[in-house]
């Protein structure tokens, strides 16, 4: 036979191939992010509209998590039923939440009205300090900008006028505000049931996944468990982290005089559940009030910073590796990318919570995608 035959000539020439098989990767890489984005978006939405669902179950199913261990240890050296442990664990936090109330309240509740009371005061050494440190330009500016309260007056009239959308606005947020306070009151009926079972949550998960091939449903089953583990032990060190934070903050802003320590210091220690964000809003808020207040000034706003500084290196190299280990194992980097991505795409503070067991979550999903469905080509 002719080695010029057309039956043996090949369809497509190796470059031919190669380009080929580029676009095609392309085209699957293009796909994938599409199908991603659009069930990220899916996701946001089935959030949104029914997060005043799902925000009391998820809340409460993760304290169950948290718990559990212990309402098992009770059962088993107490020796009592399900039921009784719950019991015992609700009297247990209701006597730490009172005890903490009566010595905590009062003193937020003074600090509260000390800051209403000293809010004029910080107004004019704002300004003082701004005409200090920019001069002629400031005062120019001031005394062009000066308040015309007949102005002002004349405005708000006409703002009554057209307030009809903004107290439906209020109207709504009322609501909302109603709706929060019932999820809120419906966690501890959620976490007594959940805490009260004693059947896991992952136990049953391989039967009721039958038709799916074996492998796959191991796989399937091993991510789920994963994904409760990091979940648990994200929440668990995150909240033991933050209440530490937050009572070192409220030592250090007291020892150097700071007013409102307290109050400021265990907000800022709230905020470090999601991480970085305690410290990033105490330098907006710190450092102004310390350069501000009426005893205040450049050596306050050093120490306050030197403050901050300790407190977070004691976090970072002390207490994360101490109580959260190397369960997520993600760079400082990678967990703020991952925080504003998150908070993006579920909407706020919901995605800014659950952006580091998500992201830790996607590591491990990854991991097991390449080591046992993309194989390296040998």
């Amino acid at each position: 036979m002719s080695e010029n035959d057309p039956s043996k000539t090949p369809l497509f020439q190796a470059w031919q191939k190669k380009v080929l098989a580029a676009t095609v990767t392309v085209l699957c890489l293009i796909t994938l992010a599409l199908a991603t984005a659009g069930i990220i978006v899916l996701l946001a939405n089935f959030l949104s509209t029914f997060s005043n669902v799902l925000w009391p179950l998820a809340a409460a199913g993760i304290l169950a998590l948290i718990l559990r261990p212990l309402a098992r240890r009770l059962e088993r050296h107490a020796k009592i039923s399900p039921v009784m442990a719950v019991v015992t664990i609700y009297g247990i936090a209701a006597i730490l939440i009172t005890g903490g109330a009566a010595l905590l309240v009062p003193l937020l509740f003074q600090q509260v009205n000390d800051l209403i009371r000293l809010t004029p005061e910080l107004l004019e050494g704002s300004r003082r300090f701004l005409e200090t440190h920019l001069g002629e330009p400031f005062r120019e500016f001031w005394q062009t900008h000066e308040f015309d309260f007949q102005a002002i007056s004349d405005e708000l009239a006409g703002m009554l006028q057209s307030s009809l959308p903004v107290l439906t606005g209020i109207g709504q947020q009322f609501l909302a505000f109603i709706s929060f306070l019932t999820g809120l009151a419906i966690i501890p009926i959620y976490l007594f049931f959940f805490l009260k079972s004693t059947h896991e949550p992952t136990a049953d998960l391989e039967n009721q996944l039958d038709f799916l091939p074996e492998k796959l449903r191991q796989d399937l089953v091993f991510l789920a468990r994963e994904f409760i583990e990091i979940v648990v032990s994200f929440f668990r060190g995150q909240l033991i982290i933050a209440l530490i934070m937050g009572v070192l903050l409220s030592v250090g802003f007291t020892v150097f005089g700071l007013r409102f320590s307290l109050l400021l210091g265990l907000l800022l220690g709230l905020f470090n559940i999601i991480p970085y964000l305690g410290t990033i809003l105490g330098f907006a808020i710190t450092i102004p009030l310390a350069l501000l207040q009426p005893e205040g000034g450049w050596p306050l706003a050093l120490s306050v910073a030197g403050v901050f500084v300790t407190v977070q290196a004691f976090e970072s190299w002390f207490l994360t590796p101490r109580i959260m280990g190397e369960r997520t194992g993600l760079h400082p980097v990678a967990i703020i990318i991952a925080i504003f991505f998150w908070g993006t795409a579920l909407g706020g503070l919901l995605g800014m919570i659950l952006a580091i067991p998500l992201t830790a979550f996607l590591v491990v999903f990854w991991r097991l995608l390449r080591q046992k469905y993309l194989p390296r080509p040998t």
